[in-house]
């Protein structure tokens, strides 16, 4: 993260990607991902939306929050890594592309606060 933003916001966008309707390994995955970028776990919660359905789900860390909607039937999720902080919101994104193990990722980058 640059000194002049407050937080970075990665926006992952995973395709051909796989446990995207164990609500477990998700939630697993999103924790794991925070503890390994340097945040704090505060709460976690999943909603599944059934057998071989998809997972929405937030992790708020003290840092700002990990969330994921998934499609397995697309095998498509969408995930949201907000950091502040000493974090890094990429190690994160790497622990979900492990989980996951997407055919293809696409990040995008969002610095929050900067030049306000």
């Amino acid at each position: 993260m640059t000194a002049d933003a407050a937080a970075t916001h990665l926006l992952a966008e995973l395709w051909d990607a796989g446990n995207l309707s164990d609500v477990r390994a998700v939630e697993e995955a999103l924790v794991r991902a925070a503890r390994e970028s340097g945040a704090t776990v505060l709460h976690s919660y999943m909603h599944p939306f059934g057998a071989q359905k998809g997972v929405s789900g937030v992790v708020v860390l003290a840092e700002s929050h990990i969330a994921i909607h998934t499609w397995p039937e697309r095998g498509y999720a969408a995930a949201d890594v907000f950091m502040c902080g000493a974090c890094d919101p990429y190690r994160a994104v790497a622990v979900l592309e492990e989980a996951f193990a997407p055919g293809r990722i696409e990040i995008s980058e969002h610095r929050r606060g900067a030049g306000g």
